[in-house]
């Protein structure tokens, strides 16, 4: 490989670590061994790194301090990226646009995402890429699919392994921003099926042609984040788009909850007078399909 082709692969190394990364490097090197596989990418890959009193040997040549390893260890609820100074940064951004701060959480698998101190996906008992399968498997999409917030892209990921194509909508762009840095997300910004657009769902979805998805799948914030996104004008938008026999899965939450059990009903109530006549509890995937 010429020196040319070296700066490259140094300059594309990213890394990505959590408490679940760096406890096993730790680890081994308190047992003294001079190496170990491990990742640096929250768990989609492995590399072998060298390790000595210095610190961790990356594979582009840079080292990550014993100091830096066990700050990591010591924060279990963030992701760090290694910035270009050689310094870790907590994954952690505050949007203008929203006011919300939107920060990657780790779990064993893919992160979630953390808006306004609430948790994207589920993660107890689950964990995020699972609780956006269950999602995917109650439309089964194929055609053309909306996806109507996409975070972390994790949705618009899943649906486009099977769907012709995917537009996915996102109304902050800081959330694009961190979805950059997560290794997890990479196929939403490389996937020639998926499209993004930058707005508000409800704006968005208003300049779309009727009858343009076969499949939408609506997995918005919280009410208290976003109610707008479960009125029933916007439930009437959603029903505009789709085409005959479409269907829409719609994420509420957990339906043995108290307090969400209230906008279950009114999301059913809601959906009925937009014009879904078939509205089936999906309580494994914590939503709900309606059909046009």
């Amino acid at each position: 490989m010429s020196d040319g082709e070296n700066s490259a692969v140094r300059m594309k190394l990213r890394v990505v670590l959590s408490h679940y990364q760096a406890a096993p490097i730790l680890a081994a090197w308190q047992a003294r061994l001079p190496a170990i596989e491990a990742s640096l990418d929250l768990g989609r890959t492995r590399t072998t790194l060298g390790l000595s009193a210095d610190g961790v040997t990356l594979p582009d040549g840079r080292q990550l301090s014993w100091a830096s390893l066990a700050g990591v260890v010591d924060a279990p609820n963030k992701c760090f990226t290694l910035a270009d100074d050689g310094d870790l940064y907590e994954i952690r951004t505050f949007s203008e646009a929203t006011n919300w701060v939107r920060t990657l959480f780790p779990t064993r698998t893919a992160p979630t995402a953390l808006v306004s101190g609430l948790t994207m996906h589920r993660i107890e008992g689950i964990d995020p890429l699972e609780d956006t399968a269950r999602k995917i498997r109650t439309v089964r999409p194929m055609g053309q699919v909306l996806d109507t917030a996409t975070g972390l892209g994790y949705t618009a990921i899943y649906a486009a392994r099977t769907a012709e194509h995917v537009s996915t909508v996102e109304v902050d762009p800081v959330a694009l921003k961190i979805a950059r840095l997560n290794p997890w997300s990479d196929e939403l910004f490389d996937n020639p099926r998926i499209t993004q657009y930058i707005g508000d769902a409800f704006d968005v979805i208003a300049e779309m042609d009727d009858s343009s998805f076969s499949c939408v799948i609506h997995d918005p914030p919280a009410f208290a984040l976003a109610g707008h996104l479960y009125s029933t004008d916007f439930y009437h938008e959603l029903y505009r788009v789709l085409r005959g026999r479409g269907r829409v899965f719609h994420y509420v939450g957990d339906p043995k909850s108290k307090t969400v059990s209230r906008t279950w009903q009114g999301v059913i109530r809601r959906l009925h007078d937009a014009g879904f006549s078939q509205i089936r509890p999906q309580p494994q995937a914590f939503g709900i399909v309606a059909y046009k």
